[in-house]
């Protein structure tokens, strides 16, 4: 049996083990490591196991306030939305989720410069979420910031090779920074 096999067998039965219980950081670590790796089918399972565990404040109330923060956001209240990520960022201001989930906010109501702040912090805390790396290189290419938008994509491959939407993003800026070869 190869590493990769060996590693994603890990991977899916720390999925199994640990679906509704506190992860532990070896679980994060091999999840994280199993995405760089992983099967493109599998991908998805992966991802969302670690947005599982990184959505996981330690606190009840903390958690009530992401889940309608993110509520909010699927129903298109913005407004709503980022106050109540700011309610859990001024009670928890070391949960990167909370800056996270407004900076997505943020950046749907195109306010681009707050939504950069949030990501900003959010990569402080945790410099491996992939999501908020990708939120930021979005940001750079509509803000006409092609160079630093593909270094980001790229940053997001290193970290997450199947995320949706990535292999187009990096063909598109290769292009548009590099040029066509002949």
């Amino acid at each position: 049996m190869g590493r990769n096999q060996r590693f994603l067998k890990c991977v899916v039965t720390a999925l199994l083990l640990s679906s509704s219980a506190v992860a532990e950081p070896a679980e994060l670590e091999a999840l994280l490591e199993g995405l760089k790796t992983a099967d493109p089918t599998a991908s998805p399972q992966i991802e969302r196991r670690i947005y599982e565990i990184w959505s996981q404040s330690g606190s009840p109330s903390m958690d009530l306030l992401l889940s309608r923060g993110r509520e909010a956001l699927e129903a298109g209240d913005t407004v709503l939305a980022i106050r109540h990520f700011s309610a859990l960022i001024d009670h928890a201001p070391d949960f990167a989720e909370g800056y996270n989930g407004r900076a997505t906010a943020y950046f749907q109501a195109g306010r681009y410069g707050l939504s950069l702040e949030d990501i900003r912090q959010t990569l402080t805390l945790n410099p491996r979420h992939f999501s908020a790396m990708s939120g930021l290189a979005l940001i750079l290419e509509e803000l006409g910031r092609p160079d630093d938008a593909l270094e980001a994509w790229r940053e997001v491959e290193r970290l997450n090779p199947n995320r949706d939407g990535l292999k187009d993003a990096i063909t598109r800026l290769e292009r548009e920074v590099e040029g066509e070869t002949l």
